[in-house]
């Protein structure tokens, strides 16, 4: 147990601080160059149906299966590299890491996030993220049923989780209560997805991008 902080800020990595619509968008297009459309649509229909399985986004695993059904095709072994060696730092929303600075001001940033165990942290580290992060880094298959986890690692009077999708804010509202404040950033497919945005109880606050949380201060963040 470290000692309590006043305020520990979460923040997701996927449509949160990282463009990872725009990353799946460059695979889908690299895939379709390097096999066909029709290997590229295969390839997400796997990724889909692994995803559900697991509950979150499994790229190495989703080309594992791939492999298994195209083992004769030499060039299916060389997309992994591609996809450990994308350039995630410049899939980084714009103001992204002056967000972070930003509220460092008055607690400690931490990235909280959903992902396997080898492909999620390499993102975090080609992004720079961890290093902007100072290592304070969770990645869980779960995160919303890890929470006494975090309490464990961070634990703190108030906390602000930051993350794309309502249905996680509100998981995870149920449990801390007002213990969070939930802010939803507006990008990304599922924040605009009419299906998720109805289904869900709104954030105690929401922003159209990342960066305009750098017109916040504190205040805005602690409840009272």
């Amino acid at each position: 147990m470290t000692q309590e902080h006043q305020v520990v800020f979460l923040f997701d990595v996927d449509n949160t601080l990282l463009d990872n619509d725009h990353v799946e968008r460059d695979l889908r297009q690299h895939l379709k160059g390097e096999l066909s459309a029709q290997a590229c649509s295969r390839y997400f229909e796997i990724f889909e149906e692994l995803r559900r399985e697991i509950g979150y986004a499994d790229y190495l695993g989703a080309l594992e299966r791939y492999r298994l059904e195209d083992l004769h095709d030499p060039r299916v072994l060389k997309l992994s590299n591609w996809l450990v060696d994308y350039p995630f730092a410049q899939r980084l929303y714009p103001g992204a890491l002056d967000v972070i600075d930003h509220v460092r001001r008055w607690g400690t940033a931490v990235i909280l996030s959903d992902g396997d165990a080898v492909f999620q942290p390499r993102k975090v580290e080609r992004s720079g993220l961890w290093e902007a992060f100072k290592g304070h880094v969770l990645i869980y298959v779960h995160k919303e049923k890890m929470l006494q986890d975090v309490e464990c690692y961070y634990p703190a009077r108030q906390y602000v989780m930051v993350d794309d999708k309502l249905r996680l804010l509100a998981a995870i509202k149920e449990i801390w209560g007002e213990r969070v404040t939930t802010v939803f950033p507006r990008q990304g497919h599922y924040a605009h997805d009419p299906k998720n945005l109805s289904s869900y109880p709104a954030a105690d606050l929401e922003v159209d991008h990342i960066a305009d949380l750098l017109n916040y201060d504190l205040a805005a963040f602690l409840k009272e």
